[in-house]
This record gives C-alpha cells, sequence and structure tokens, in this order.
C-alpha cells in the first residue's frame, strides 16, 4: 500500500517535531489526504503483520454501541484495556455516539405542565435509512465528537466524523461488477438503450451505485494505528454497502495532525525497506441482512500474506 508508505516518508521528510500529551514526543505534520480503491483489494498493510480479529472486534463493539471494555475483551481483544477503568467503562466514547448520541426534548402536557426527557439518536440506523432513501444527501454525516461528553471519556475520538457518498455506476461498470461479458450488451449500449440494461441489472440484484466513506481524523498514530483505522473504515464501507445494496467505492482518508512517534522512527524506517505483497481479499457473510448482526464469524480476509510483524510501544 504505496499511500500509507507515503505518509510515513512524508512525516520523516517535513515533519516538525512536538511535544504530546502522552510526553513521548512526536514529527508531526498537518493535513494530509490517501484516496483507496476498494476494488484494489482490502487495504490491510502488508509490509508487517496486523492483528485482524483488533480490527473486526472493535469496529463490530462500536457498533453495538457498547462503551464498556469488558465486552470488548470478551472477544479476545484487549486494545482499550490500558484506558479502561477497573469496572471497564471508558466513558460515552464512540459507541454511544454512534448509536445513542445525547439529545433531551421537552415535552409539554396537557395542563400545560412539561418535563424534559432523553431522546437519544442512533446516527447508525439514522444513515443506513437515508442511505436507502436519499441516497444522493450531502447530510450523510457520524458524528464522534460530542463536545458536551469530551471531559467524560477515557479518550477523545481521534477518527472524530465520516461521511458517506454515493455515486451511480455505468452500464460497464455494472457489467463488470457482475461478471457479464461486454459482447452481452454492447449491441444494446450502441443503439442507445443504456437503461434497458440497467434494468436487466436490477433484476440480477447488481449494484447500482458505489458508495464512498471519507473519515476526517483530528490525529493519526501513523506507525501503529493508522493502519487499523484504514482497515476499519474500509470494512464499515463493505459492510454498509452490503447492507444498502451497494458496491464499495473509495475509502477517503482525511488527517489533522498525522504524526510519528520518536520512539517509532526506527521501526518505521525498517518498514519502508520491505516490498508490498498483494492486497487481500474481504469476504463477508451475504446470509447477514442486519448491520448490527455481524459476528466474528461472518467476516473473513482471503489471500494476507504479511510481511512478520514490528512490535512498537504505545503510547498511553
Amino acid at each position: 500500500m504505496k499511500q500509507y508508505h507515503d505518509m510515513i516518508q512524508r512525516i520523516l521528510s517535513e515533519g516538525v517535531r512536538k511535544d504530546d500529551r502522552t510526553g513521548t514526543g512526536t514529527l508531526s505534520v498537518f493535513g494530509h489526504q490517501a484516496v483507496f480503491n476498494l476494488a484494489d483489494g482490502f487495504p490491510l498493510v502488508t509490509t508487517k503483520r496486523l492483528h485482524l480479529k483488533s480490527i473486526v472486534g472493535e469496529l463490530l463493539w462500536f457498533l453495538s454501541g457498547s462503551t464498556n471494555n469488558n465486552d470488548l475483551e470478551d472477544m479476545g481483544v484487549t486494545i482499550w484495556r490500558e484506558w479502561a477503568r477497573p469496572s471497564g467503562d471508558l466513558g460515552p466514547i464512540y459507541g454511544r455516539q454512534w448509536r445513542s448520541w445525547s439529545k433531551t426534548v421537552f415535552v409539554e402536557y396537557a395542563d400545560g405542565a412539561g418535563n424534559t426527557v432523553k431522546a437519544p439518536i442512533d446516527q447508525i440506523s439514522w444513515l443506513l435509512n437515508e442511505l436507502r432513501t436519499n441516497p444522493d444527501s450531502r447530510r450523510l454525516v457520524v458524528s464522534a465528537w460530542n463536545v458536551a461528553d469530551l471531559p467524560d471519556m477515557a479518550l477523545a475520538p481521534c477518527h472524530c466524523l465520516f461521511q458517506f457518498n454515493t455515486r451511480l455506476m455505468t452500464v460497464h461498470e455494472r457489467a463488470e461488477d457482475a461478471g457479464v461479458p461486454t459482447h452481452a450488451y454492447i449491441d444494446a449500449l450502441n443503439l442507445g438503450k443504456d437503461e434497458f440494461i440497467h434494468a436487466e441489472f436490477d433484476e440480477m440484484g447488481v449494484p447500482r451505485r458505489y458508495l464512498d466513506c471519507q473519515l476526517y481524523q483530528r490525529s493519526a498514530d501513523v506507525f501503529l494505528g493508522v493502519p487499523f483505522n484504514i482497515a476499519s473504515y474500509a470494512l464499515l464501507t463493505h459492510m454498509v454497502a452490503a447492507q444498502v445494496g451497494m458496491e464499495p467505492g473509495k475509502f477517503v482518508h482525511t488527517f489533522g495532525d498525522l504524526h510519528l512517534y520518536a520512539n517509532h522512527v526506527e521501526q518505521a524506517t525498517e518498514q519502508l525497506g520491505r516490498d508490498f505483497r498483494p492486497l487481500p481479499k474481504l469476504w463477508l457473510n451475504p446470509e447477514v441482512t442486519d448491520l448490527f448482526s455481524y459476528t466474528m464469524d461472518d467476516i473473513r480476509v482471503d489471500n494476507y500474506d504479511p510481511h512478520p510483524a514490528i512490535l512498537a510501544p504505545v503510547a498511553v
């Protein structure tokens, strides 16, 4: 994945030395963007092995709405342990904001009295409904950056906002997706009968739209965190696309502060010296018909052949 190596190389060549919350020190650049075409393969870094179970488990945990580390560790994933309270609680982090954003409304009674009641917002369910009913909307945004809740979070959201976009597919793109040879429809195209062909593809259940995702990440640990983030949001895009009948398109990763910790420079340099390997392929169980029903067994990455893992300390 050249896009990922380009991030590291840019930091090493242009990065500014900065202090940070952990006291470790970083090299940092501000403002970077990488684009991944999901048709090229699942963007799982191959120049070091990643722990796929942690990536999948964390995303399923977010989607469940849980904010307790014990639920995550029940899946065998320990990546949030350092920030959890003894009870396992992490405060109102991603799962709470995605599935139960806090809101109160005033309810007025017939006698003129009233009261405030909680009316939490499920952003993910709202998003799925909008994609199905209003796919050209420019408001397909999910935010984890709830300013009122920030003081109570164990860790402020790093990947704090994402937006989906849909694009109509051409006849050629739909044919390629369906595996239909060109000669099967080229005559109709020459006669200007695109809509007839689109109707045929609709009958076959071939997606009509691409689904793109753009993530804004305010703070990004390029060596340890970013490979997980890329894979996690690519996976989310695939899962959402499967549930709304669309084809995964592009994942656009936009960064604020993109940094390399001072104690990761040696490891990052080692990784840059490794050759890229072919990207793996993602498989999702086609029998799952609800985004919130996926389990670890419903998600598989095939043909992942990375270089060995490179260990590095986590800055807490």
